[in-house]
């Protein structure tokens, strides 16, 4: 089984910025997997946002482009995201998932796609 969790979510104002952090463990010490975040808006479908994957692909949802990165740290056990210059509509929870491979699938940005999925952390952008 794979553990997902994700931290680093607040509160802060139009033009902030925050990271979130996501680790997935599993079993094996050597275990490394895709991961993804997605968001989901009060009253709105869950949006993929961002994939990475263990060799460092990255791969972006149009809407956010611009002002998120994804990252993973030198062990590859660690995936970040880098919120810049937040707007009140980026408010929402942000989930970390996991995928089987280690790379990012076909359609990274559907959920259906991973398999692991973490609790969610909250970010929210006052204006």
């Amino acid at each position: 089984q794979v553990q997902v969790e994700e931290s680093g979510g607040g509160l802060v104002p139009a033009g902030g910025s925050l990271r979130l952090s996501c680790t997935a463990s599993g079993p094996l010490n050597d275990d490394r997997y895709a991961q993804a975040w997605f968001r989901q808006a009060p009253g709105k479908e869950r949006e993929g946002i961002s994939c990475i994957s263990v060799a460092g692909a990255e791969f972006y949802a149009d809407s956010i482009k611009d002002h998120f990165t994804i990252s993973r740290d030198g062990m590859n056990t660690t995936v970040r995201l880098q919120l810049n210059n937040l707007k009140p509509e980026d408010t929402a929870i942000y989930y970390c998932a996991a995928a089987v491979t280690r790379y990012c699938p076909g359609s990274w940005a559907l959920g259906s796609r991973y398999k692991y999925w973490g609790q969610g952390t909250q970010v929210t952008v006052s204006s």
